[in-house]
């Protein structure tokens, strides 16, 4: 299943995308999608109308996820293009959700945020809470899989040890289009992943490249907290960010960047400098 979330006439929706059509989830608070993962129900909870894809705007799938957990140095390239150490154990920080935004939404670009840099991710959702899980165990965890463009501002991203505000300017996450429900990915650490800028190929690589994989970070960060239904792993980007570059390569007004994943699909986002 694709689930997705929308805006349509003003109001706020989520179902589940089957071909051009959604059936619509029932609206239980602010974000239906998300108190649909919070209560442990198999089936979506449908109210039978449907609506078309042509009639609406597509949002984050997850405007107000508990936690984003954002992995750092996941791909051994990318390390070393950033010229940093792999650690032992994975490298995890924290993105706000203040900082989410849809597919095809601008991605801002203020004077502070010096330095932005692209970065295309595999994200995994949280389906259901654990604490201290098993590596494995993880699939029974996983609801399903979506893109995060990681979008950071390397001059306050790297002016100090604490990676979370260079990360966490408002639209520096975009999410989308749509989670992809797990049993439709055959094998999560098999899919291209790619990023293009304004036509350009930027990053090209496989999630086969991942250092610390889905079990692994699913026990790791259980090990300490517990997660909840709804968080979202984001795992880290492959090489050919803008950081790594000779000469360095920032995002620039007016660029469009474009994810695609296999078995997943396209997220679609354009930049846009403000005051």
């Amino acid at each position: 299943m694709k689930f997705v979330s929308y805006v349509r006439n003003g109001a706020a929706g989520s179902g589940v995308l089957e071909g051009d059509v959604i059936r619509v989830i029932e609206q239980k608070g602010v974000d239906a999608l998300l108190a649909y993962l919070r209560s442990g129900a198999k089936a979506p909870p449908f109210t039978g109308e449907t609506v078309e894809l042509k009639d609406v705007s597509l949002t984050a799938p997850l405007m107000n996820p508990p936690r984003i957990f954002g992995i750092g140095l996941n791909y051994r390239e990318h390390a070393a293009e950033s010229k940093m150490t792999v650690q032992k154990v994975p490298t995890v920080f924290l993105k706000l959700s203040s900082s989410i935004t849809g597919p095809d939404s601008d991605v801002l670009l203020p004077p502070n945020a010096t330095e932005p840099d692209y970065e295309a991710e595999l994200a995994v959702v949280i389906g259901k809470p654990g604490h201290k899980i098993a590596a494995g165990d993880w699939e029974q965890y996983v609801f399903g899989y979506t893109i995060v463009n990681d979008v950071s501002a390397r001059g306050v991203q790297l002016a100090t040890s604490q990676w979370n505000l260079g990360k966490s300017f408002p639209t520096f996450t975009p999410m989308g289009p749509w989670i992809v429900s797990s049993d439709e990915v055959k094998d999560a650490h098999a899919l291209g992943i790619s990023l293009t800028l304004s036509g350009e190929t930027m990053q090209s690589a496989n999630t086969r490249d991942l250092i610390f994989r889905i079990p692994q970070l699913i026990e790791y960060i259980s090990s300490i907290l517990p997660l909840e239904a709804g968080d979202v792993i984001s795992t880290g980007t492959p090489p050919g960010v803008g950081l790594g570059r000779t000469p360095r390569r920032w995002l620039q007004d007016g660029e469009e960047m474009v994810i695609a994943i296999e078995s997943i699909g396209e997220l679609r986002n354009r930049t846009r400098a403000v005051e």
